[in-house]
C-alpha cells in the first residue's frame, strides 16, 4: 500500500470512509515525515498534540456517518491564517510571539469539515516575495533538488509548496496576491487554484494587499484541489467583500468534458527571451486542449503589458497602509528604547527591527505612491490601468472565450541565493504571467505539465470566468490527464 502520508485526499478520503486507515494512522504517519524534514523548514510552527486530538474527533464523526470530504485529512497552514492560540507570525519578526484569539474563516471552514491541523506553515514575510527568502524563519527549501543545489520553491507561499511536494501532509492553505499560490505550485510539480476575489473569505488572514489578497488550496491533484477549495469558500458577513454566492459541488463538476469549449491564447504573453521549453511546454498544453475538442483562439490582451508596474504601484500602496497597524503598541515586537526616546523613536525602531528589507522596501514605495503629489501621478493611474486590464479580459470573455491559457512561470525554480543580489525589479519578474489574474479578480490555477532539461517541474495557468471555478477546474482535470504529469522529487532530506 502506498505510504499513507503520500496519499491525495480523493484516496485518503475514500480509504478513511471504507475503514481502511484512521485519521489518526493518517495524521501520525505526516507527523513522523515531518520531523524527518527539518532541512525544508517548511513547518515553523508544529502542532502534533492538537493534530492527533482533532484526528480522534474525526474518526469518531467519521463512525457516526457524518463525514464531509474533508473530515480527518491531514493541512497545513500558511502562517498568514491566524489560527486560535497557535503562533501566527506572518513570518515576520514585528509579530514575534502572537497568538490569536479567534480563527481565520477559512481554517474555521476546515475545521468545521473535520479536517486535521499539522502546524502552520513557512512563507515570505507577509506575503511579499517570489522565492521564500525574506522569512524571519529562514529560506525554504524546495524538495526538488538539481547538482546539489538548495532551489526556491517559489512564493510567498512556499512552505506549502515544499510540504505538500515533499509528502509532509496531504494538502495546504496559500493565499495569492500577485501569484503567490500559482507559482510555487509550478516550481514545486504541485497544483494550486486562485480562486475568484471574494469567492474565500479573507478574514483573519493577515493582510497584504486588501484589493488583492485571495486564499486558496495547494494539492497534489486537481481533483484534490477541487474538494478543498468547496470546503473552504462560504459567504462570510465578517468579510464586506465576500461574495453572497452558493458553493458548488466542484468535484461533480471535473466531467472531463470540453469538447466546444473556447481556449484563448494571449499573443501579449510571448514574452521576448523567454525560454524555448516553456515555449514548447505552451505549445504542447495547446495541443492537449484541442485534442480534447476544445477549440483554440488566438486572441488580444493590450493592456498586459502593463500588469507588472500596476501591480507594484497598487500593492505595496495597500500594503503601507495595512501595516501602518504595526508599531509595537499592541501585540508583537517592541524594540528597547533609550532613555529621553519619545514615542515616535518606538515606532521608528520597532518598524526597523520588526520589519524585514522587502516589507520595508514596499512599505517606502507604497507611502511615496499615495503621498500628495504623486498619488496621482502614480497610484490614480495604476488604478486606472487596472480597470483597462479587467477590461480586456471582460472583452474576450463576451467574445465567447471561456477560458485562457498561458505559461505559469517564465521559469523552472532557481537557486537560493541567486538573486540576493540582483535588481528587485528582476525578482518581481517572477509574477509576469499572474498578476494580471489579481488585478481582474478572476480565478486561476497551475497545473504540472511537464520538466525543464533539468528535470525540473514547470506549470502552465488557466485562467476563467469571474465565479466559474468549476469549469476552470474541469479544463485543468483534462489539462492534468493528458499531460500525465507524475514525477515526484526524489527524496534526499
Amino acid at each position: 500500500m502506498t505510504e499513507l502520508n503520500k496519499l491525495t485526499i480523493a484516496a485518503a478520503r475514500d480509504a478513511l470512509k471504507a475503514g481502511d486507515v484512521t485519521s489518526v494512522e493518517l495524521t501520525q504517519a505526516c507527523l513522523t515525515e515531518i520531523d524527518g524534514a527539518d532541512v525544508l523548514n517548511a513547518f515553523v510552527h508544529k502542532t502534533p498534540d492538537l493534530a492527533l486530538e482533532q484526528a480522534k474527533a474525526a474518526d469518531a464523526r467519521i463512525k457516526g456517518g457524518d463525514a464531509p470530504d474533508m473530515c480527518g485529512i491531514p493541512l497545513g497552514i500558511k502562517d498568514l491564517f491566524c489560527t486560535k492560540g497557535v503562533e501566527s507570525q506572518a513570518a515576520s519578526a514585528i509579530l514575534d510571539g502572537f497568538k490569536p484569539e479567534y480563527e481565520s474563516t477559512v481554517s474555521q471552514n476546515l475545521w468545521d469539515a473535520g479536517a486535521v491541523m499539522l502546524g502552520k506553515l513557512n512563507m515570505d514575510e507577509f506575503a511579499m516575495g517570489s522565492s521564500n527568502e525574506t522569512s524571519t524563519y529562514g529560506d525554504v527549501v524546495n524538495p526538488w533538488k538539481v547538482d546539489d543545489r538548495n532551489l526556491t520553491p517559489g512564493g510567498s507561499s512556499g512552505g506549502s509548496a515544499s510540504a505538500v511536494a515533499a509528502d509532509l501532509c496531504l494538502a495546504a492553505t496559500g493565499t495569492d496576491t500577485g501569484g503567490s499560490i500559482r507559482q510555487p505550485a509550478a516550481f514545486t510539480g504541485i497544483t494550486g487554484i486562485k480562486p475568484t476575489y471574494g469567492r474565500c473569505s479573507r478574514w483573519g488572514i493577515v493582510a497584504f494587499a486588501s484589493s488583492l489578497d485571495q486564499a486558496g488550496p495547494m494539492t497534489k491533484s486537481v481533483r484534490d484541489a477541487a474538494i478543498m477549495l468547496e470546503a473552504m469558500c462560504g459567504h462570510d458577513a465578517k468579510d464586506s467583500t465576500s461574495a453572497d454566492l452558493a458553493v458548488p459541488n466542484f468535484e461533480a463538476m471535473l466531467t472531463g468534458d470540453i469538447k466546444g469549449k473556447v481556449i484563448g491564447i494571449p499573443r501579449e504573453y510571448r514574452m521576448d527571451g523567454m525560454p524555448e521549453e516553456i515555449e514548447k511546454l505552451w505549445a504542447d498544453g495547446t495541443a492537449m486542449l484541442k485534442d480534447a475538442g476544445a477549440e483554440i483562439r488566438d486572441i488580444s490582451l493590450p493592456h498586459t503589458k502593463y500588469a507588472l508596474p500596476a501591480y507594484y504601484v497598487i500593492a505595496p500602496a495597500e500594503a503601507s497602509s495595512n501595516l501602518a497597524r504595526y508599531d509595537g503598541v499592541k501585540y508583537g515586537h517592541r524594540a528597547t528604547l533609550a532613555a529621553g526616546d519619545g514615542i515616535n523613536d518606538m515606532y521608528e525602531k520597532t518598524r526597523a527591527e520588526g520589519f524585514g528589507d522587502e516589507v520595508q522596501r514596499r512599505v517606502m514605495v507604497g507611502t511615496y505612491v499615495l503621498s500628495a503629489g504623486f498619488y496621482d501621478a502614480y497610484y490614480n493611474r495604476a488604478r486606472r490601468v487596472r480597470n483597462l486590464i479587467k477590461r480586456d479580459f471582460e472583452t474576450v470573455f463576451a467574445e465567447g472565450v471561456d477560458a485562457i491559457l498561458t505559461p505559469a512561470t517564465p521559469s523552472a525554480a532557481f537557486g537560493l541565493g541567486e538573486m540576493a543580489d540582483a535588481d528587485p525589479v528582476k525578482m518581481y519578474l517572477n509574477d509576469v504571467f499572474t498578476v494580471t489574474v489579481n488585478l481582474a479578480g478572476l480565478p486561476g490555477i497551475s497545473v504540472p505539465a511537464g520538466l525543464d532539461a533539468q528535470g525540473l517541474p514547470l506549470g502552465l495557468q488557466l485562467i476563467g470566468r469571474p465565479w466559474e471555478e468549476g469549469d476552470l477546474l474541469n479544463f485543468a482535470q483534462v489539462l492534468e490527464d493528458r499531460a500525465g504529469f507524475v514525477a515526484k522529487p526524489q527524496k534526499w532530506w
